[in-house]
Parts: C-alpha cells; sequence; structure tokens
C-alpha cells in the first residue's frame, strides 16, 4: 500500500456531488507552495487513512510534551487518589505524599501548558460538524480548567485538614490557609467532585480519539503526538 499526499474532502453535510470543492482551513494552513514537497503535506494511503501529519500542522514540541506527561501523571494520581484509603495504615502515609505531590506537579505544568496554549495557540482541525467542534472546544476548556482547579483544592484541604504539604517529603510548600476544621470537608468536597468530573471528561475526550482515530481515520490525533 502506497502512501501520496492525498486531501481529503471534509464532511459537507449540505453539498452535493455538482459542487466545487474548496480547500479547508485546515487544508489550507499545511498546503503546498511551488517549493515544497510533499511530505510537508498531511499524508494519507490510498484509502484515505491518516498516516501523519507535518511538524507544521502538529502543536509545538513543547505543547505535545507536556500533554503526555500530564496524561501520565492523570492516569496514575487519579486511580491512587481512590486506593489510598484501602491501603494499610503503614502505607497511607507514603501513599497521600506521593499523591499529592505529583498532584501539585500537574497543576504547575497545566499551568505551564495554558501558557503554551495561549502564547502559541492550537493549529487547525481537521473540518468536522460545527456542534462537534463545539463539543471539542468545551471539553478541552473544561480539561484545563478541572486540572487546574482540583490540584489547588486538594493542596488547600491537606493544609485546612492540618497536613501541610512537603513535595516529596523534602520541600515545604508554603499555603495561604492554616488548620481549618470548617473549610476542610468544603475543599475536600469539591475536591471530590472535579476527580469525578475529570474522570468523565476523559472518557469524552477518549470518545473524540476513537471517534476520528478509529472509525473517521482522520488526522486529529496527529496533532498531538
Amino acid at each position: 500500500m502506497t502512501l501520496t499526499a492525498v486531501r481529503r474532502r471534509p464532511i459537507d453535510l449540505g453539498a452535493s456531488e455538482g459542487d466545487t470543492y474548496a480547500p479547508s482551513r485546515f487544508e489550507r494552513s499545511v498546503a503546498l507552495d511551488s517549493n515544497s514537497s510533499p511530505v510537508d503535506m498531511p499524508v494519507y494511503d490510498d484509502n484515505g487513512i491518516a498516516q501523519g501529519l507535518p511538524q507544521a500542522a502538529r502543536y509545538s514540541a513543547l505543547a505535545r510534551v507536556l500533554h503526555w506527561i500530564v496524561a501520565a501523571l492523570v492516569i496514575v494520581v487519579w486511580p491512587a487518589g481512590m486506593v489510598i484509603e484501602f491501603l494499610a495504615e503503614d502505607n497511607k502515609t507514603i501513599g497521600y505524599l506521593l499523591h499529592e505531590s505529583f498532584g501539585f506537579l500537574i497543576l504547575w505544568i497545566m499551568l505551564a501548558r495554558l501558557a503554551v496554549r495561549l502564547l502559541r495557540g492550537a493549529p487547525e482541525r481537521e473540518p468536522m460538524p460545527l456542534w462537534q467542534a463545539r463539543i471539542a472546544g468545551t471539553v478541552h476548556v473544561a480539561l484545563y480548567a478541572a486540572l487546574i482547579a482540583m490540584p489547588v483544592a486538594g493542596f488547600l484541604a491537606t493544609n485546612a485538614f492540618g497536613f501541610p504539604l512537603r513535595l516529596f517529603g523534602v520541600l515545604p510548600i508554603p499555603s495561604p490557609i492554616g488548620k481549618d476544621e470548617a473549610l476542610a470537608p468544603v475543599f475536600m468536597t469539591v475536591h471530590t467532585v472535579l476527580g469525578w468530573t475529570i474522570l468523565v471528561l476523559f472518557l469524552l475526550h477518549m470518545a473524540g480519539v476513537i471517534h476520528h482515530h478509529v472509525l473517521r481515520r482522520d488526522a486529529t490525533l496527529y496533532r498531538m503526538i
């Protein structure tokens, strides 16, 4: 099977066979000029299945690295937070320490991701129906917000319960609040609700990945790898 620099025609529910095709914004963003090589185009095989994207059509290298670091940390930290209470008492202290420390790292990496996104923007999307684009945008914004707010709530809850954070048992982290028995359960409730919210958003995000990469087989996932 050969690979070609084929442009896929976007789905247009209002188009008919006789309509003149106009390149999408996504295609124009990676279009060839007279001096370009075919490898600068999004690559599809002869069945129209995406095989990759040029660098110019992907997120920046820094954005991609930060994305996958956060993804890996969340996959570890989220379930760890759910099972700590079932650990033996001797192991709970180290469990909480690691959970809180990695969660604190997620906060700062997410802030770095937000800064990169605001400064560098995002590459053009593959063409998709407006309702799908709106859902994707909403899920992404909600994930950013939840992944920043959740560790903040957890950090404040830890301090309100009277357990200031020492990052990985070494570096003490200053807190704007001290022990507060009234606030502690409030912050913990917010932390828990955000945890379940992130799970729902993650599942929606994965549904989008499956839709684009497995069902439509377009180049969406290649923007982030």
